[in-house]
């Protein structure tokens, strides 16, 4: 089959690797009819990730027609239409039992890398390299769902390909910011970065009833879109002194709410950190910009939600303010097993609208070039998706 794959630092080419397999009894083979490109792909596509080798294939959040199934499988049956979590797990141990799918034991291979640098296994995800606990991922043909019916749910008829395909990972990821950051009626909510996942988390924090959203980005198109699908009152960081402007806005205090939805992705024409600027060093690679103005912006007593990925170690981390504020700093990757069939349902009843986040269309040949241009951000793209089987 054909699949997108990682070549080396920014380079990616279609080539034709061995076709899924089911491996166990729970398991079943998904034909993918659309694959979404996502920020958390590009420490992937920029070879940060340890264990990244030519030839995987990257992707994680997708939809398709179950192909197979194994003979442990009792939710899906062969033509059944489906979004796949893009989180791995089993449903089974502790952990998944929290509703903490994303820190599954099972969901990933044994003796990998991140469970030598964060202290634990966790769950596994599409896209990633087998030391990093991942699976082959979602822009290919065809991919192989372990545990499947903890991993995938039927999307109702009236959800379009489109709109079910960002049930996956960023409608999930989005409303897991303001459900875990604990939005409450009447609240002040401030979030960094207006791609899909900020805008989804924009929109379940009015869901939830917060009283005023205001959506940051540097990017005038991403904030018109904001404006224009969420509601949300919007900041030009490059233009506005934010946590002067975030505290005007309530009342003086600051947000009741603060969600990083950027991760190291973007940065660039960011002032300094308070650190860089007493110290006159510059940040490392992984440098949580958005992070540090957002706990610097809450109001104290208030809660920090960080969505964005990150991989390793972080410096310049104010933990004085977090301390000194009494502030709660909560983090997690998307326990979507937990929150996509109440998606589905909003999807379906036209309450939760997410297709104008799919800017851009390809087939999977031109995978490539719908990553060049997400990764630059390029003519407006907010999410580039792809279309295996034309």
């Amino acid at each position: 089959m054909r699949a997108l794959c990682w070549e080396g630092v920014d380079q990616l080419a279609v080539r034709q690797v061995p076709d899924p397999e089911l491996r166990n009894a729970h398991d079943m083979i998904v034909r993918v009819r659309r694959s979404a490109t996502c920020g958390a792909d590009l420490p992937l596509l920029a070879g940060r990730v340890p264990g990244l080798a030519a030839g995987d294939v990257l992707g994680h959040e997708f939809l398709g027609e179950v192909a197979e199934v194994g003979p442990a499988v009792r939710r899906h049956r062969v033509g059944d239409r489906v979004v796949v979590c893009a989180t791995v797990a089993c449903g089974h141990c502790w952990y998944c039992r929290q509703g903490l799918h994303s820190c599954c034991d099972n969901g990933a291979a044994p003796g990998t890398v991140g469970e030598a640098a964060w202290g634990q296994p966790t769950g596994g995800c599409y896209g990633r390299p087998r030391t990093t606990g991942g699976f082959a991922g979602s822009h290919a043909e065809y991919v192989r769902v372990p545990y499947a019916d903890v991993g995938a749910f039927t999307v109702p008829d009236p959800v379009s390909d489109d709109r079910a395909v960002f049930a996956s990972d960023a409608a999930p990821a989005g409303w897991m910011g303001a459900e875990l950051g604990a939005v409450r009626p009447g609240d002040v909510v401030a979030v960094w970065g207006a791609g899909a996942v900020g805008q989804l988390t924009a929109q379940a924090a009015t869901a939830l009833g917060a009283d005023r959203v205001i959506v940051i980005d540097r990017y005038p198109e991403r904030l018109r879109m904001a404006e224009r699908h969420t509601g949300a009152e919007t900041l030009h960081y490059e233009h506005t002194d934010v946590p002067a402007e975030l505290r005007e806005r309530s009342g003086g205090r600051g947000p009741d709410v603060c969600v990083e939805a950027v991760g190291v992705a973007d940065g660039g024409g960011r002032p300094a950190s308070l650190a860089d600027r007493f110290t006159g060093r510059g940040g490392p690679a992984e440098d949580p910009l958005a992070v540090r103005e957002a706990v610097h912006a809450c109001r104290k007593g208030g809660t920090v939600f960080v969505s964005g990925t990150f991989t390793g170690f972080v410096d310049a981390f104010p933990l004085g303010a977090v301390m000194n504020k009494g502030l709660t700093l909560r983090s997690a990757r998307q326990h979507g097993q937990r929150w996509i069939p109440m998606l589905l349902d909003r999807m379906a009843r036209d309450e939760l609208r997410t297709e104008h986040l799919a800017t851009h269309r390809f087939d999977l040949d031109q995978g490539p070039a719908g990553y060049a241009l997400f990764r630059d951000r390029a003519d407006g793209c907010v999410r580039t998706v792809f279309t295996p089987h034309g």
